[in-house]
């Protein structure tokens, strides 16, 4: 396979996903009110970072579309440590995810999966409240350049729900677009370096223990993938002999580490908030892969994969999502240079 197709299938892959993240995006921001998001997730505390991961765990949206939409709970006020809990419980796993481990990898993953993901949100967002205090009103709570008058509140008044769903489509799809961009095309094209270079086998010389973990841990830092697609491949590795254990912190750390994820973490929230983000995500992983292990070794479980193929030939809509997809984040970059010409107005 070369660069250019699996950049492509990466696209497409997460199109539909990622248009629907931005989608949630600009609904949050535009229609649900900043005052309720506060309420639920501004205070960095436990009780917020417990909301966001039982809040974000069902949602089916995977590393690409948990973005944006947790840019836009953080914009309506979320706390840094409910932010990080969202980012991490959303695409480790969802009502989608849980249901394919079940048919992929059987009931064992389809319980510890969502488990672990809720408890590496938990711990990576309490550990960004610790390490990275915040004062009691949000970072973000400025838009635009400019700040909201004493007392003053955006939906005081709230303007017809039919303007508020076509603001949420502007919104997604234009500012947050945008903010994301770079490191979407990073993120991708880490991803598909990978993909093109680093042979499946190579995972198989490094064990069973603590040390193929990290390797797992290592690979699926910079990787790009979602929750669903990443459950086909850890059949691939389990079949080819890797531990349950190891399989799990691919699992967990794929999908919630990756450079487009930890690139706007950093640029949004700092380095010590990216810090904690990463030590939560990846000390909570290992340690559910080598009580995984335990357990399989205690119990006696055996393992129960689909012989599920991987890999497919993409539908023409997805394709056409994929060019949808493409034009909105090369606009970013072409639009400015349009309007220096004079010969386009601002959409």
């Amino acid at each position: 396979m070369t660069f250019p197709t699996a950049f492509w299938d990466l696209v497409v892959e997460s199109a539909p996903w990622l248009l629907a993240g931005y989608l949630l995006a600009g609904i949050i921001k535009q229609v649900i009110p900043d005052r309720w998001v506060k309420g639920q997730l501004a205070r960095p505390g436990a009780g917020s970072v417990l909301k966001a991961a039982f809040i974000g765990a069902p949602l089916p949206l995977c590393s690409c579309g948990v973005i944006p939409a947790a840019l836009g709970i953080r914009k309506a006020g979320a706390s840094k440590g409910a932010t990080s809990s969202f980012l991490v419980a959303t695409p480790e796993t969802g009502v989608d995810s849980i249901s394919f481990s079940y048919a992929v990898l059987g009931p064992i993953f389809a319980i510890c999966r969502p488990v672990g993901a809720i408890l590496s949100a938990v711990i990576a967002g309490l550990l960004v409240n610790v390490m990275d205090r915040e004062d009691a009103t949000p970072a973000n709570e400025t838009e635009s350049g400019h700040c909201r008058g004493a007392g003053q509140t955006e939906y005081e008044t709230m303007p017809p729900m039919g303007e508020r769903f076509v603001n949420a489509i502007r919104y997604g799809y234009g500012r947050m677009i945008a903010d994301t961009a770079k490191w979407l095309l990073i993120g991708l094209g880490a991803a598909a370096l990978i993909t093109v270079l680093v042979p499946q086998s190579f995972f198989l010389q490094w064990g069973n223990g603590l040390l193929a973990m990290i390797v797992m841990v290592i690979v699926g830092l910079p990787m790009y993938i979602c929750a669903t697609a990443s459950t086909p491949v850890a059949a691939g590795f389990l079949f080819a002999g890797i531990s349950p254990g190891a399989a799990l912190v691919f699992l967990l750390t794929g999908p919630a580490t990756n450079i487009a994820t930890m690139g706007v973490i950093r640029e949004q929230m700092g380095n010590r908030s990216l810090i904690a983000y990463l030590i939560g995500v990846i000390g909570a992983a290992i340690a559910c892969g080598l009580l995984l292990n335990e357990l399989y070794g205690w119990f006696g479980w055996p393992l129960q994969l689909s012989a599920m193929a991987h890999g497919e030939s993409w539908s023409w809509w997805r394709h056409g999502l994929g060019v949808i997809l493409s034009l909105l984040v090369l606009r970013v970059y072409v639009q400015p240079l349009v309007w220096q010409r004079g010969q386009l107005g601002i959409l």
